[in-house]
């Protein structure tokens, strides 16, 4: 029973060590983890931008196929545009985590760079849909 009780409360303390650790500025660390955590949140925010923007990017190329039917094909060009691009940034992005391979960084370069790359297409897909009549 004893170490029951020993047991629960050093899982009780951890539980509550996690709990702080997950309260961190990402402006004012310098630990690995928590640098690793801030550049997947950085991409996963760019991820949505870059899905929100795809969706927005589909709409106008179906409206554009819809008009200029002798020049249809919009959409399926950005669809292997799109497919094209997350094989590249995939592969970059490990290329890059070799600066590091193996070692407590590499999640942070691999993160950094899909969110890097992530915006930059985001911004790609809307001068592209603003050219072909997105808002």
């Amino acid at each position: 029973m004893k170490k029951l009780v020993m047991l629960s409360a050093m899982l009780m303390a951890a539980s509550a060590l996690a709990q702080e650790d997950a309260e961190f500025d990402c402006a004012n660390t310098s630990v690995q983890w928590q640098l690793n955590e801030c550049e997947a949140q950085a991409w996963q925010e760019a991820d949505e931008q870059l899905n929100a923007q795809y969706q927005e990017s589909r709409r106008v190329m179906k409206a554009w196929d819809a008009e200029a039917s002798d020049m249809a094909g919009a959409e399926e060009a950005l669809v292997r545009a799109q497919r094209a691009w997350i094989a590249f940034r995939d592969a970059q992005c490990t290329f890059r985590g070799y600066q590091a391979r193996g070692g407590s960084m590499e999640p942070m370069l691999i993160y950094g760079c899909q969110a890097e790359l992530t915006r930059q297409r985001t911004l790609q897909l809307k001068e592209q849909t603003d050219l072909m009549g997105g808002n």
